[in-house]
């Protein structure tokens, strides 16, 4: 029971990202840029707070930190840019279904042994994405999704499925995290100062951007890579696909988003296909 409330807790707060984000940018009208900056920058605080009283200490690490750094980078930017014109849910489903065709892809080049459902689950999975992201097909009512903002979030997506497919040869996953977000952080302020609209700054904003970087990712990324070895790689994957359903919910219950036939037919296609590639033959 205590696994299994931990597990929702971290899914919560995966999803609440999303919410946030999309609460942040669309209601508050804050920058996107500032967003992940000050998303990245809080995280990496708390997490460094995290590791001094684990007393895990701090380890630069090789090239494979670059890796991750990137992925970080393109996964916090993609992610925020991408609510700008995406709803909480519908970014959630394109951001894992993504995932899950990133990792698939990084397992093929690692020469995994592949059955014949997961080539199923993997082209079921894009054919949901291919439906949803399809220009013009609002056959239920629902508006086209805004094609660069989609852009974004696929980009987000395959950000986070590299940094998960590096983290998979970390010997310590909360130390690796804490500093892919330490390392991480100079670099999206710099491009916050550059790029970004500090005019657009609000107290609620940045009050939610805080609250995404510290609570849901620094201390959700920390909870998860905690619990990750009770759940296995089976049980981890499929807790996952939660998130896209729990951000959905969120952003009904707090944005006023619609549910759309579209998107509901779109998400069972994307969930079931993970879900069968995920059998042994």
């Amino acid at each position: 029971m205590r696994l299994f409330l931990l597990t929702a807790l971290t899914m919560a707060a995966f999803a609440a990202n999303s919410v946030l984000n999309r609460a942040a940018v669309g209601s508050y009208g804050m920058d996107a840029i500032t967003f992940g900056a000050i998303r990245l920058t809080s995280g990496a605080l708390a997490l460094a707070l995290l590791i001094v009283w684990q007393r895990r200490g701090f380890a630069l690490g090789g090239w494979g930190r670059g890796v991750a750094v990137l992925g970080l980078l393109a996964y916090i930017f993609g992610f925020s840019l991408a609510y700008r014109g995406l709803e909480s849910g519908l970014g959630a489903l394109i951001l894992f279904g993504v995932v899950q065709i990133t990792m698939f892809g990084g397992a093929v080049l690692a020469r995994e042994e592949m059955p014949k459902a997961r080539w199923l689950g993997a082209g079921l999975a894009l054919g949901g994405l291919i439906w949803l992201l399809a220009p013009g097909a609002s056959d239920t009512g629902g508006a086209a999704v805004a094609l660069m903002p989609a852009v974004a979030m696929a980009a987000a997506g395959v950000g986070w499925g590299v940094y998960s497919l590096q983290g998979r040869q970390e010997r310590d996953a909360t130390q690796a995290t804490a500093m892919n977000f330490m390392l991480a952080a100079p670099i999206a302020l710099m491009g916050a100062l550059w790029m970004g609209d500090g005019a657009a700054l609000s107290m609620g904003g940045v009050t939610l951007a805080v609250i995404s970087g510290v609570l849901t990712s620094g201390m959700g990324y920390a909870l998860w890579y905690a619990i990750l070895p009770g759940l296995g790689a089976s049980r981890a994957a499929v807790a996952q696909l939660t998130v896209p359903v729990i951000a959905m919910a969120g952003g009904m219950v707090f944005l006023a988003e619609p549910l759309t036939w579209r998107f509901v037919g779109a998400a069972a296609l994307v969930i079931g296909g993970v879900l069968v590639s995920m059998r042994r033959a």
